[in-house]
């Protein structure tokens, strides 16, 4: 199955959980893409004791997980994309949406 996962908070244990889907997802077969949004592109740098959101997104990474970032939201936090997460455009998201059998958001 096609799963396109919307991730739109950088809350720990929410963000945790939408990644731990987004690997679980990918360990099972299926072909998954993440697009984040409004403070959901914070997560990349996100670590807790508890919730290690960063280590899952490094994890889905290597099992060759698609994840971009909205460039917008990036820009207002005066940040960048990086070589786990690239930049991306609303245009990418609805791609996503299209392209997907199911979306998930969090």
């Amino acid at each position: 199955m096609k799963l396109g996962l919307i991730l739109q908070t950088k809350e720990y244990e929410k963000a945790w959980s939408a990644m731990r889907f987004a690997v679980t997802a990918k360990k099972e077969g299926h072909e998954v893409k993440v697009f984040l949004v409004s403070e959901g592109v914070e997560i990349i740098k996100l670590t807790h004791e508890t919730f290690d959101v960063a280590a899952q997104v490094s994890t889905f990474h290597e099992l060759d997980g698609q994840i971009l970032a909205c460039g917008s939201c990036l820009r207002l936090r005066n940040m960048d994309g990086t070589e786990v997460c690239p930049v991306g455009k609303m245009i990418n998201c609805l791609e996503m949406v299209e392209w997907a059998d199911k979306v998930v958001t969090f």
